[in-house]
């Protein structure tokens, strides 16, 4: 080989070698990030005032994909009717305009952290009250924009929405709480929210509520028509269940043991009037007090609640208690003068027998008293009542009435307060399927 091709073939590989090492080097891909930056963000390349094109690079509306996470709900308020959440929102759409070279599959995305260097879409969340950003240690946000534009919009938001809610049923009801998002000001010829498709809303595992159990929740678009135009609005409505354990601990039980204690009185002797009234009283205030307490932590509602019905029936039960005892009272006092009335009337009969035997002999006597003997037996015998007899095994002569009252009312009063515990909650429950 001639001197002069050698020397060629040396320099050609050398330039091979040199092109190699070049390329095996390490690409520094965040100058690379920098420059893709400059150059699809750059003065005069993309103004963030205009929204991207429509699906194809049409003149059709552009097309926002949303998706929520659900990280807590701190409280579900019955006052104010409201409940706070937060949660990791998101929002992904396409800005052919943001187009950029990988660099062969390197460069899997760009990384921005401030949202008014792109185009956003003008969400809003319509039933919201308050609602602010998290920003320990840094803001929670980012925006990502990938090689073929697609820009993926992600925040970290805290919310307290407005939840009418129905409080008939309580506390055996439940509540469906709404989450809405609409635009404010692009109409659907411009801007469409769509629900991500798959999975577009997630909970967090393990969701913990104090007095509320999240069945389920489903999604739905709402979209609204004013004067304006018609806007593009997408909703989640929560399921929320009301726990009925601390209701039935809190509110239920001591009802019930309170009317159970007023029926005490029953079993007091009629001449125990400090200790029957005390009883009465106080079972009844005690009620009054539980009442009043259960409806300061409602609102002022026009309706009737279940809870209503419950402690109304409670607070008639004891009051009627101390009612009862008012009439054993005056039962009582009644049954005495009409036992001094007989005995005045007997002695006074006794008297005028007396004064009338002394003026019959020992003959006329024994007719009279033969006499009256067969009037007694040739009376028809009166049939057997058996509510009577059974009454009577219970009070004394001297106070039938009173007494009788008591032990009427002891059986009385337990059996309809069972009628009425049957009828509740068949009614009650029965109704909460229906709304199921």
């Amino acid at each position: 080989m001639a001197p002069g091709h050698v020397f060629w073939a040396i320099f050609y590989f050398a330039c091979l070698c040199s092109a190699s090492l070049a390329n095996n080097a390490k690409v520094n891909f965040r100058e690379k990030e920098k420059k893709i930056l400059d150059q699809i963000l750059g003065a005069g390349k993309y103004d963030a005032r205009i929204r991207p094109s429509g699906i194809n690079g049409t003149d059709g509306p552009a097309v926002v994909r949303v998706n929520i996470f659900v990280r807590s709900i701190s409280k579900i308020d019955d006052v104010t009717m409201e409940y706070s959440v937060q949660l990791t929102f998101r929002e992904q759409w396409l800005d052919e305009r943001l187009k950029f070279d990988d660099i062969g599959g390197r460069l899997k995305y760009l990384t921005l952290t401030e949202a008014n260097r792109v185009w956003m879409p003008d969400l809003f969340f319509s039933n919201e009250k308050e609602g602010h950003f998290h920003n320990i240690i840094m803001p929670n946000v980012y925006i990502r924009i990938f090689p073929y534009g697609s820009v993926l919009y992600s925040i970290r938001i805290s919310l307290t929405l407005a939840c009418p809610m129905n409080l008939k049923l309580y506390p055996l009801d439940r509540q469906v709480c709404s989450l809405r998002m609409a635009s404010y000001g692009w109409t659907t010829a411009d801007l469409v929210f769509l629900w991500k498709e798959g999975d577009p809303v997630q909970v967090v595992k393990n969701l913990h509520l104090p007095r509320f159990t999240l069945e389920k929740f489903l999604t739905d678009y709402c979209n609204s028509k004013t004067n304006t135009g018609e806007y593009s609005c997408l909703k989640v409505d929560l399921l929320f269940k009301r726990e009925f354990s601390y209701y039935l601990i809190q509110i239920y039980i001591p009802c019930c043991m309170l009317v159970i204690v007023s029926w005490v009185s029953f079993w007091l002797d009629q001449g125990a009037v400090p200790a029957r009234v005390s009883l009465g009283v106080t079972t009844l205030l005690t009620m009054a007090t539980q009442t009043s307490g259960i409806n300061a932590s409602l609102p002022p509602v026009s309706y009737t609640k279940a809870i209503d019905v419950w402690t109304g029936v409670c607070l008639t039960f004891v009051f009627g208690a101390l009612l009862e005892f008012a009439l054993v009272n005056y039962a009582s006092r009644s049954d005495m003068h009409r036992e001094n009335m007989k005995k005045k009337r007997r002695e006074m009969e006794q008297a005028s027998l007396d004064a009338a035997s002394d003026l019959l002999d020992t003959d006329s006597n024994a007719t009279f008293a033969m006499l009256r003997q067969c009037e007694v037996h040739m009376q028809a015998p009166k049939r057997p009542n058996c509510c009577r007899s059974w009454l009577s095994k219970f009070p004394t002569r001297q106070c039938s009435r009173s007494k009788r009252i008591d032990v009427i009312s002891r059986i009385t009063f337990p059996l309809v307060f069972a009628l009425f515990n049957l009828v509740y909650w068949s009614t009650y429950l029965f109704r909460e399927e229906e709304e199921d």
